[in-house]
């Protein structure tokens, strides 16, 4: 990160700004094209990193680029408001990012897909505890990504 001064390092911090967003905006690269895609998302965290899951149909692109293409990064951004200048130049804004890179693969399992949609849930309905039926469970894909690398900042 070229501004170490917005840098935010604190554990606790950052997930407290992962935990109050809902939107992962997920990129992938395709055949030398890039491809980003919004997702609702959940996450754990732990002493060995940060696992974020997302759902979706067991087709069409980013399914298809799922199994062919693991390696993907990752953005979450909030609190942008336009500092307004004077001149064109001086404009500037305030914001909070966390972006990185990491290694996406696909749910199999019944009871790991559920326990990822709890993530899921919780983060985008504040709700867990839900019934999943075997029948929409064994149509929907769930993805996982395995963070490498992560920065938050701030400004």
């Amino acid at each position: 990160m070229r501004r170490n001064d917005r840098e935010i390092t604190d554990s606790e911090q950052i997930k407290s700004f992962i935990s109050a967003e809902k939107i992962l905006r997920v990129g992938f690269c395709d055949n030398g094209e890039v491809y980003i895609v919004p997702v609702n998302y959940g996450f754990s965290a732990d002493d060995t990193g940060y696992t974020f899951y997302f759902h979706g149909a067991k087709a069409g692109r980013k399914y298809e680029l799922a199994q062919a293409c693991p390696s993907v990064g990752f953005e979450i951004d909030s609190r942008y408001e336009l500092v307004s200048a004077d001149t064109a130049c001086g404009h500037s804004a305030k914001f909070c990012s966390v972006i990185g890179t990491g290694v996406l693969s696909l749910i199999e399992g019944s009871e790991e897909k559920k326990a990822a949609l709890e993530y899921v849930m919780k983060q985008a309905a504040g709700r867990t505890g839900l019934e999943y039926s075997e029948e929409v469970l064994s149509r929907t894909a769930v993805f996982k990504i395995e963070v490498k690398t992560m920065s938050c900042k701030e400004k």
